[in-house]
Parts: structure tokens; C-alpha cells; sequence
């Protein structure tokens, strides 16, 4: 195993630029987008009654239908990462994000991080170990490359540990099975009945 904390990702999606991230500017404390004559392509201001909204455009409205649906997706992966890693999972989903033509973020890349590493002297709880990060790497419908990775390197965690555990147990069985092989030699001889050595001499 490596000695860096390997992360479970969702990768983030490279950016074009049709899709970069779009920055609204905005009013100071109401969270409403100012009218400006520079706003992004997609967007325009209307003026009614309760004051402005954005109209978005129908390739606008698809780019956040793609982004909502990324989002969604992202968030999804990792909570199945951090859901079936217990115990090994050492942190929260870090997300990438996104701004979206509605101005809003999405994310479009996650991470979390898992503890990788045996379990010192204890080979069966590096079995245990192993199995719940190989469980944690593949929870997501999807796993990504880097999960695969990770659960890769759970799987030699786990042939190490087996061949360590075997030696362990041949090693405490080696002087057990040597001493029982006396007493039941001595024990094959006192039974044997009188007569039944073909060697005695008459």
C-alpha cells in the first residue's frame, strides 16, 4: 500500500467553453442579480412588478438541466462512498464546483478520503479492514478509475494479510501437532496384543 491517503472520487468534468462558469454580478445583502449591460450570453433582465428575473435562453435552460443533473450525480457517488465506508472514510465530500448560467454553483467533481493503511500486527483486522474499504471504493453504481485504484490496492491488502495469517497459524499449529505425534505412538504400543509381532523369536 502507498503511504499517501488515496481519495475516492468522482472526476471532475473538464470545462468548455461554451460551459465555463458564468459569474453573476449581484446587489450587496438582497442576493438579486443587477442589471448590467454586460451579462452573460443566455441571460436577460426584465423589469416586473416584483422586481427582476432572469430569462434564460433554451440552450441556457439545457446547460443548467446538465449541470442539475451532474450535480445530483456527484453528490449520489460520494454519499455511497461515505455510507459504506465506515471506519475508513477519514473525511466529508469535497466537491469541485461549477457556476451555472443561473448563476448558481454545481458541483461537477467529488472526493473523499479513506485510511488505507493494514492494521499493525493484526492481520485479521486487516482482512476486516480491506474488505470495508474495497466495499467503500465500489458502493457507487459507477466507480471511477481512481476507485477502482483504491479498491486494487485493498485487494493486495488482502492477499497480504492472508499469507501473514497463514504463517501465523502454521506457525502456532507446527509445535502443537509435533507433540501430539508422540503420546499416540506410545499409546498405538501399549495396546498392541501379545502374539502380533511377526519378529519374536520362539
Amino acid at each position: 500500500m502507498t503511504d499517501g491517503v488515496p481519495s475516492l472520487s468522482f472526476p471532475s468534468v473538464a470545462e468548455d467553453p461554451r460551459r465555463a462558469a458564468q459569474a453573476l454580478p449581484g446587489k450587496p445583502g438582497d442576493g438579486k442579480e443587477a442589471r448590467d449591460a454586460k451579462k452573460p450570453a443566455g441571460l436577460a433582465a426584465k423589469a416586473s412588478g416584483a422586481g427582476d428575473t432572469l430569462d434564460l435562453s433554451p440552450e441556457a435552460k439545457a446547460e443548467v438541466a446538465r449541470l442539475q443533473a451532474r450535480d445530483a450525480a456527484v453528490k449520489a457517488h460520494e454519499a455511497a462512498h461515505i455510507a459504506a465506508g465506515a471506519g475508513v472514510v477519514t473525511s466529508g465530500a469535497s466537491y469541485a464546483y461549477q457556476r451555472g448560467p443561473d448563476g448558481r454553483n454545481y458541483a461537477v467533481g467529488g472526493e473523499v478520503s479513506v485510511d488505507s493503511s493494514p492494521v499493525k500486527d493484526n492481520p485479521q483486522a486487516t482482512l476486516v479492514k480491506a474488505a470495508r474499504i474495497m466495499a467503500a471504493a465500489l458502493a457507487p453504481a459507477d466507480p471511477s478509475g481512481q476507485d477502482r485504484s483504491v479498491a486494487a490496492e485493498a485487494a493486495s491488502m488482502v492477499s497480504q494479510a492472508s499469507a501473514e495469517l497463514a504463517r501465523e497459524r502454521a506457525k502456532a499449529a507446527g509445535p502443537k501437532a509435533g507433540a501430539g505425534q508422540g503420546p499416540n505412538l506410545e499409546t498405538a504400543k501399549a495396546n498392541e496384543a501379545p502374539g502380533s509381532l511377526i519378529d519374536t523369536v520362539a
